[in-house]
This record gives structure tokens, sequence and C-alpha cells, in this order.
């Protein structure tokens, strides 16, 4: 292919890069499913706790378990991190 008649799918102008480009973006796809499925599991997890810790008496959240979650996702992501830990909070407790 030249780049004239490159892959409409890949953008790759030569069909061996848009075969790897395919088998590529077919691990992101597995990669992103697994994402999914462990986000919603979490989530879950993430409801019973609090609805157990609030059944025994205790607070609806522990601040400082959101802190540490935070963190951990700051430190190995970076800034973007927090912002990725903040919204898995959310999904797991709801909004503040």
């Amino acid at each position: 292919m030249t780049a004239d008649v490159m892959d409409q799918n890949t953008g790759a102008g030569e069909p061996l890069a848009a075969d790897e480009i395919r088998a590529m973006r077919e691990r992101i796809d597995e990669i992103d499913q697994a994402i999914i499925d462990l986000w919603l599991e979490r989530a879950r997890l993430s409801q019973t706790v609090g609805k157990t810790r609030m059944a025994s008496g205790g607070t609806r959240l522990v601040l400082s378990r959101e802190r540490e979650i935070v963190e951990r996702f700051r430190q190995a992501l970076g800034a973007d991190g927090a912002q990725v830990a903040l919204m898995i909070l959310r999904a797991g407790r709801g909004p503040l």
C-alpha cells in the first residue's frame, strides 16, 4: 500500500503494518474488557463493604482509606492516576 492507498481501518500504509495494528487493537480490546469487568467487580465489592460497615454502626466513608487509594494511583500513574482513583471510588460509593 502506498500513502495514497492506506488501510481505511488502521491508517497503515503497508499490509504488514495493518496486520500488526489489527492484532494490537484486538489485544487492546481484550484489555479494555478486563478493565471494565474489574471496574464492575470492584464497585460491587465496595458497595458491599459500605453497606456492611453502615449496618454495623460504622460510617458511610473512611476518608483515610480513600486517601490511601488516591495516593497509590497517583504514585503509579502520575497526576491522572489521582483522577482515575476518584472515578473508581465514586463508582463504588456514589457521589459525596
